[in-house]
């Protein structure tokens, strides 16, 4: 098994999805180790530090993207993803002026000011795999209120270049992947982009320690990741042309990533995704797929700030009477990740 390793230089970040020269070549099979710098570009170090302040070429700066050879419009690209290990000791999480759930924003105006800025800082603690919280976001010791999370790192970001010569923010998540901000792409987890170009190119980045379903102020404990993912390729014509929105498989679940506003709208986009994987895997037709999936799904949310929500269908595998999904190709990456 062939494994490269990218550490790329502020100069080679990708901001958008779409639009970027590719940054290295893989062939499928191929064992990738990247670094990723967090969402703030590495610029807020401290509790002084706040976004206004900083001079960004943009956010969620990307490693990629990368060319995948042999992959093709309608192919399925896979990315099953071995390891995330955080890169720095300490993750930030901050509030930006209008943006978050809970504030005004460019799309919802008010009367009302922006939030105040504040910049918190959670150390890592490896060992004890913990993030400590501290209240007014000082540095361990320095708050009267404080408690340490499970250290829970995921991928904020993972997507290929759109279709029909798109080019997108690095901030948006869409049917090409993108800034999905679901706890559900953590270690174990196999991602399913349909390709749209030739060569994929395929990005990840956003690098985050921790997270809550739906990201309530718009940040989560962010840092730079050490990310390992194992490359694959399904051909279009045994993966149905590709998947019209992200797909996800773990050991327990199928999951679709839906994105939209409004909310509800992200929330369709992945329940008639999944009624038709449910179809594609069962042979039942539309309306038993859809019988079976309102009683079985669960549906997290992932994000409720981007400039698209997203939503996240979920699927039990033991209801779909074993019936694999492409092929079976979660679990042959599952066992090649243990070998390793």
């Amino acid at each position: 098994m062939e494994h490269v390793d990218v550490v790329p230089t502020p100069a080679e970040f990708a901001w958008t999805f779409g639009g970027a020269s590719p940054l290295r070549t893989l062939r499928p099979g191929t064992l990738l180790t990247a670094w990723s710098e967090d969402a703030f570009s590495g610029q807020l170090r401290g509790t002084a530090d706040v976004t206004s302040a900083q001079t960004f070429p943009g956010l969620n700066p990307q490693t990629g993207p990368f060319f995948v050879e042999g992959a093709e419009p309608g192919d399925t690209l896979v990315l099953h993803l071995v390891d995330l290990r955080p890169a720095r000791s300490h993750g930030v999480s901050s509030l930006v002026p209008f943006f978050g759930g809970l504030t005004s924003t460019d799309r919802t105006a008010t009367l009302q000011p922006a939030l105040p800025e504040r910049t918190w800082v959670y150390e890592v603690d490896t060992a004890a795999g913990t993030v400590g919280f501290v209240a007014g976001g000082e540095v361990a010791g320095g708050g009267d209120w404080s408690v340490a999370l499970p250290l829970e790192p995921m991928l904020g970001t993972v997507g290929v270049a759109p279709a029909a010569g798109e080019v997108r923010t690095s901030l948006v998540p869409d049917v090409f992947g993108g800034n999905l901000d679901t706890p559900e792409m953590r270690v174990g987890t196999t991602v399913y982009l349909r390709v749209n170009v030739p060569g994929a190119l395929f990005s990840l980045g956003d690098g985050h320690y921790r997270q809550g379903e739906g990201e309530s102020c718009g940040t989560a404990v962010e840092g730079a990741m050490h990310s390992t993912l194992l490359v694959d390729l399904v051909k279009g014509s045994a993966s149905g042309g590709g998947p019209a929105w992200p797909r996800l498989e773990d050991d327990e679940f199928l999951m679709v990533v839906g994105s939209g506003r409004p909310l509800e709208d992200a929330w369709r986009a992945g329940q008639v995704d999944a009624v038709a994987w449910i179809a594609d895997l069962t042979g039942l037709d539309t309306l038993d797929a859809y019988q079976l999936l309102s009683q079985i799904s669960r549906v997290p949310l992932a994000n409720v700030v981007d400039a698209n929500y997203s939503c996240v269908t979920k699927i039990p595998k033991r209801f779909l009477r074993g019936a694999p999904a492409y092929g079976g190709v979660h679990a042959d990456l599952r066992a090649r990740a243990r070998g390793l």
